[in-house]
């Protein structure tokens, strides 16, 4: 994996041409006017600072930003909007990232490198710069591509479901290890819906900001469809697992009902020998077969006659 490193990118226009700087010191030389993203990325909390008060903005402590209370998820003033979101590493862990909008300008701030949404959209903003004049229209794409990839996401679990159902098709091959993976399957389901409805709340909350833009408001729009899309799509992966379980323990139950049966079947055929041993060797002064030169060949033969009946008895009845 990637180690993080402390990283600062400034976005900005020069001559309708964007440019990247990666020191805070050129806010000084540039019109503040010209910037449109400012990804910090694990700074130290110097570079935090002096950003602050050159923007006149506070940025959040990593706790803050982790709370869950829509309260500290999502922030609007007159003039500043912070948004809070979680955002999946490959791995399925949460990585955190606030988001704040001031004047046009988009600052992100996160702890991970390895973000793919990021990558890609900053690669969509310098293939065609001029869809991004102000942070708030990065902030949408930033959010339509985290969506994109939880799509991704989605439809790879999707796959392993269907994998994993494939699999369990004779009792014999079902063991502990398929019901592990179906527990395995169904916390990443629950990692991707939580992602995607964190997403939701988030961007409901935007769409009703006065500070966004009228014209990336049915972008917007067509976000939280996406999303409810994602959320139904979720919901039937946790459908399908919840019957790969119950096929896992029905399966279970297939397999111990034969066991049991196979003891019942053996039990039963060595019932009536049992009881014809425990006959013979009774103590009473009078049998007639106790002198007899055939008598332990008679008993043999008749257990052995007792035992094949009660195998044909069964194979008539097909329990067998």
């Amino acid at each position: 994996m990637q180690q993080n490193i402390q990283q600062v990118r400034l976005f900005y226009f020069d001559n309708n041409r964007l440019k990247i700087a990666k020191d805070i010191d050129i806010l000084k030389e540039i019109p503040l006017s010209n910037f449109v993203w400012i990804d910090l990325n694990n700074v130290a909390p110097e570079t935090e600072s002096e950003l602050e008060q050159f923007l006149k903005i506070y940025i959040q402590e990593e706790e803050e930003i982790e709370e869950i209370e829509m309260s500290s998820r999502y922030i609007e003033t007159e003039d500043t909007m912070v948004a809070n979101s979680n955002f999946l590493l490959d791995s399925y862990e949460k990585e955190p990232v606030s988001f704040i909008l001031k004047n046009g300008i988009l600052v992100s701030v996160r702890d991970n490198s390895n973000l793919k949404s990021f990558n890609e959209t900053v690669k969509k903003l310098f293939a065609n710069p001029r869809n991004y004049p102000t942070g708030y229209h990065i902030f949408v794409a930033l959010m339509e591509t985290r969506v994109e990839y939880d799509a991704d996401m989605i439809e790879d679990a999707t796959r392993d479901i269907t994998k994993l159902s494939k699999s369990m098709t004779v009792a014999e091959d079902v063991d502990e290890d398929v019901l592990l993976a179906i527990k395995n399957m169904q916390e990443r389901v629950m990692h991707l819906r939580e992602n995607i409805i964190d997403k939701q709340r988030v961007v409901s909350n935007v769409l009703k900001s006065a500070l966004i833009p009228e014209d990336l408001k049915p972008r917007l729009s067509m976000v939280i469809k996406d999303i409810n899309s994602l959320i139904e799509h979720t919901k039937f992966g946790f459908d399908r697992l919840d019957y790969l379980q119950d096929t896992f323990l029905g399966l279970v139950n297939i397999e111990q009902n034969k066991i049991i049966k196979i003891f019942t079947v053996v039990s039963v055929i060595f019932l009536p020998p049992t009881l014809i041993a425990s006959m013979y060797g009774m103590n009473f002064d009078f049998m007639p077969e106790l002198h007899w030169r055939f008598g332990y060949l008679f008993s043999i033969i008749l257990m052995i006659v007792a035992s094949g009946l009660t195998l044909l008895f069964f194979k008539k009845k097909n329990w067998l």
